[in-house]
């Protein structure tokens, strides 16, 4: 019996809403939009100190977003994570 150490790739992965296909991807500032529910605050360490990493899932599509508010780097903000598994 063989035990998979990596999940499978997906072939088709779920496609984005044209809201999330919009969002600027690492970019501090770039706007979200209006359907992505706000999660949990988390803080994290960087070179700059601690930052705001806030979660955030897209209520069209289920996408699952990050962003971080890092003021030392303008290349922090919004991160894709994947989808929301719609089996659970």
């Amino acid at each position: 019996m063989t035990q998979h150490q990596n999940p499978p790739i997906e072939l088709n992965p779920p496609a984005l809403c044209d809201a999330c296909a919009g969002i600027q991807r690492n970019w501090r500032r770039a706007p979200g939009h209006a359907e992505l529910m706000q999660g949990k605050n988390r803080k994290e360490e960087r070179r700059g100190g601690l930052v705001t990493v806030t979660r955030y899932v897209c209520e069209r599509c289920a996408a699952v977003w990050d962003y971080e508010n890092d003021k030392n780097n303008t290349h922090a903000g919004w991160s894709l994570l994947g989808h929301l598994d719609p089996a659970r």
